[in-house]
């Protein structure tokens, strides 16, 4: 007992919140900004709850363990996704966040404790299994068909923008021991990759099962950020390839917009994607991130290099070639997925500019936009339209084009008919169209509404979309993006792949 109440004040001691604490939605420092979160600790394996007290000049958080006679001394050793939150906002560097975060902190926390338990039973550990031995249960199975389901479930995270599902993953991928197989990666790119490795396997009698084999060698505890299933290539593959994974002993962490029986609604051949939903329920726990805060939204708005109006292409090239300063903006050629190439009207020092046509009108998608991130750090995109029916597909392509440069931190030049809430009044689901209420006047509702755009993957999609644009023109993100740039070398692009115009 006396050695439960010592570690108790040392928890206490640890976890002592600063005088000078600052009140609000954003941190001190500006690498974790747009981050949120929540105050209360966990022992290893054991809740525990926080009571908070404010007072103008401090708070002060009192530790109590539940059934403290029975803890043990592993139960004390603290580690993990929370207490790596609470070590932050002690020092200053996250402000509070919500009860919902909390409680999706309390469900990436007991998945760290029981991945670490059975960390030996998941076989995470790269270096456990010798080379031969690895060889030798690869010609075993190719004889006799085994499957090796991981015997700890994983994670799907899902609930509205902004809540801080991404920042969460981080955290809890950033606290897993480095020689875990483990990888973490953005479901769009996750996608590329599979894709890429089958044209690869192509011919042989089960692709996708080599595919999965490879995966699940390189990493068995796979993260995947924005969990999103738009396209029906992916829809008839997910089920299959995951099916081999799973077995394969693949533990899947996931973050999404929609809950999983909501995933790929109204996708074309949908009744061959459902028993993928059945498999990820029965090896996942789903938790929904009830908050309704949008804390991107939270941010210092300002304008940015976000502009709104027509005919403003003067003042975004102006823009442009203040960012490039003294190099000349010429074509360029970017390598993208399989070998295809993807021209840039302009581009230098880092910065390539495009007309909206040549970037969403066109047969373009994840990995070109990925591969155009890959060498260039800022877009200026000229002429971003209201979105609409007539331009659905645009639309999406747009949404895309956002989450690869959010992912990639990239910074947004670029000139719209509206702001980007105007650019998706549009579009709406089918719960909003239902209940759009008729206009008064038949001919003003024809011409209002004939170009409304009822599609629900889109209409979830665009929150998302306005609230990272948000975001991406505020003064944090600008900042973080200008010290990300000067943390590393400057690379030239001027005479890499350079066309003469």
């Amino acid at each position: 007992m006396r050695s439960v109440v010592r570690s108790v004040r040392q928890l206490r001691s640890a976890f002592q919140y600063r005088w000078n604490y600052a009140y609000g939605g954003f941190p001190k420092r500006r690498d974790y900004w747009c981050n949120t979160n929540c105050r209360s600790l966990y022992s290893l394996s054991r809740k525990v709850d926080v009571c908070e007290c404010r007072h103008p000049s401090q708070m002060i958080s009192r530790v109590m363990f539940a059934n403290a006679a029975k803890a043990t001394h592993r139960e004390l050793n603290q580690s993990g996704p929370l207490v790596e939150y609470e070590r932050r906002i002690s020092a200053g560097e996250l402000l509070d966040g919500d009860t919902s975060q909390l409680d999706s902190l309390a469900e990436l926390q007991r998945l760290y404790d029981e991945l670490v338990e059975k960390a030996d039973a998941c076989r995470l550990d790269r270096y456990a299994t010798s080379e031969k031995a690895g060889r030798s249960r690869w010609l075993w199975s190719r004889f006799i068909p085994q499957t090796s389901y991981a015997p700890v479930k994983g994670l799907y995270l899902y609930g509205g923008v902004g809540t801080g599902k991404t920042m969460l993953m981080d955290l809890f991928f950033d606290q897993l021991p480095c020689n875990w197989r483990k990888k973490r990666i953005h479901f769009h790119d996750f996608m590329l990759d599979v894709h890429s490795r089958l044209q690869k396997h192509k011919g042989v009698a089960d692709p996708l099962e080599v595919v999965a084999g490879e995966i699940s060698d390189e990493s068995l505890l796979l993260c995947l950020d924005e969990f999103m299933v738009t396209d029906v290539a992916d829809a008839l593959i997910l089920n299959r390839l995951y099916g081999h994974l799973f077995s394969d002993g693949a533990i899947l962490v996931a973050t999404s917009n929609r809950a999983p029986d909501n995933l790929y609604e109204g996708g074309l051949q949908r009744d061959l994607f459902l028993p993928f939903i059945a498999a990820l329920k029965e090896r996942c726990v789903v938790h929904e991130i009830g908050s309704s805060v949008d804390y991107r939204k939270m941010t210092s708005a300002q304008q940015g290099f976000y502009f709104v109006g027509k005919h403003l292409s003067s003042l975004l090239n102006q823009k442009f070639q203040e960012l490039v300063g003294e190099h000349r903006a010429v074509q360029q050629e970017v390598e993208v997925i399989m070998g295809r190439k993807l021209l840039v009207p302009l581009g230098a020092n880092g910065c390539a500019y495009f007309p909206f046509e040549e970037l969403c009108d066109r047969p373009l998608g994840a990995a070109d936009y990925f591969g155009l991130f890959k060498k260039f750090h800022t877009l200026a995109l000229e002429g971003v339209p209201i979105f609409g029916l007539h331009n659905r597909t645009a639309a999406y392509r747009f949404v895309t084009l956002v989450d690869v440069m959010y992912e990639n931190k990239a910074r947004l030049l670029c000139t719209a008919e509206g702001t980007p809430v105007e650019l998706f009044e549009r579009v709406v689901t089918v719960s909003d169209a239902q209940q759009m209420a008729p206009r008064t006047s038949s001919r003003s509702r024809k011409s209002d509404d004939s170009d409304i755009c009822v599609d629900n993957e889109l209409g979830f999609a665009k929150d998302r979309t306005i609230s990272r644009l948000t975001e991406m023109n505020s003064r944090e993100y600008l900042e973080q993006h200008a010290a990300m740039l000067a943390e590393k070398p400057v690379q030239e692009h001027d005479n890499e792949n350079a066309l003469q115009a």
